[in-house]
């Protein structure tokens, strides 16, 4: 179904822009240099990173620490997982988003560098970004931050892996959470293929396609049967219970691939008995924020910022 006349005109060059690259295993390594490339062009961050380097599972594992304000103390912070599929991205070239968040609302914020499907399928990803987390906690005094007042963030992949983050850190005593920001996370490892329980017609063609879905699963799912406990880290839809997490905010788009699995995801935790603020944008597909001067890119913005604020007691 051709759905290019629902789309939101401010977010039609942005279909235009990105290639609608077929990914395969081969073509991997192209994609992955032509994505960075991408970010090169959008300038200094409003904050350089300090880049630490912590231990994490597999190793050495780097930390991108934007701190609009070194030395404070008592501060909330978040911990982002940058998008990309499962597949492409990294931290080093997508510094606008947390850095951005960093300067607007003047607390810290750390990006982990975690290990990209298909060389490191799952749990490592998971595990990389579990372990930012309890750096993060464990290193709260050192760093200026309250404890109490960490949150995790996450746009794509990255939102589905904080969402998973919050699951491990909850059923594995911690570190705690404040709150879980997901940008139209990518929750549910069935969506767009044969199995998909939403079969939703008029989303999904655009950015981010049932094929590329399909291609990051099965990545990051590498041998994975996905029959035990720890499915719901795999794909947080999978989850048995989602109670006992923390106050959630996600964002999604009318045309977005994820607009099914996501409403299903909040209306579990709803029942679950977690705090929840949804907003479903008009018009919008995947990645729409990237055309930052957009109308609607502005209001999720700005519903964004003060979720954070909100939530997290900037």
């Amino acid at each position: 179904m051709n759905t290019r006349h629902l789309v939101d005109p401010d977010f039609l060059p942005l279909i235009d822009l990105l290639p609608d690259n077929a990914f395969t295993h081969e073509a991997l390594p192209t994609i992955r240099i032509e994505s960075e490339n991408r970010f090169a062009f959008v300038g200094a961050p409003p904050i350089a990173p300090d880049v630490k380097v912590i231990e994490g599972p597999g190793g050495p594992l780097e930390v991108y620490w934007y701190d609009p304000a070194p030395g404070s103390s008592d501060r909330a912070a978040l911990l982002h997982i940058h998008g990309g599929g499962m597949v492409i991205g990294s931290a080093r070239s997508m510094q606008a988003g947390p850095s951005g968040i960093a300067a607007a609302l003047g607390i810290p914020v750390a990006s982990v560098e975690y290990r990209l499907a298909p060389d490191h399928p799952f749990p490592a990803p998971q595990q990389d970004c579990l372990a930012a987390l309890e750096w993060l906690s464990s290193q709260a005094a050192a760093l200026g931050v309250d404890p109490a007042r960490i949150g995790v963030i996450g746009e794509s992949a990255g939102g589905g892996l904080a969402a998973a983050a919050a699951l491990m850190a909850r059923d594995l005593g911690g570190p705690a959470l404040a709150a879980q920001f997901l940008t139209y996370p990518m929750l549910d490892h069935r969506t767009g293929s044969d199995a998909c329980p939403y079969a939703n017609p008029i989303t999904g063609e655009f950015v981010w396609t049932r094929a590329h879905n399909r291609f990051g699963w099965e990545a990051l799912r590498g041998d994975y049967a996905a029959d035990d406990t720890r499915k719901g880290w795999f794909s947080p839809a999978l989850a048995d219970s989602l109670a006992g997490l923390p106050p959630t905010w996600i964002g999604t788009g009318s045309l977005d691939l994820f607009l099914d699995e996501d409403l299903d995801y909040a209306l579990r935790l709803v029942k679950a008995g977690v705090p929840v603020e949804l907003h479903a944008y008009p018009g919008a597909i995947h990645a729409f924020n990237a055309m930052a001067e957009a109308t609607t890119a502005k209001a999720f913005t700005r519903d964004l910022l003060g979720a954070i604020a909100r939530m997290l007691r900037v």
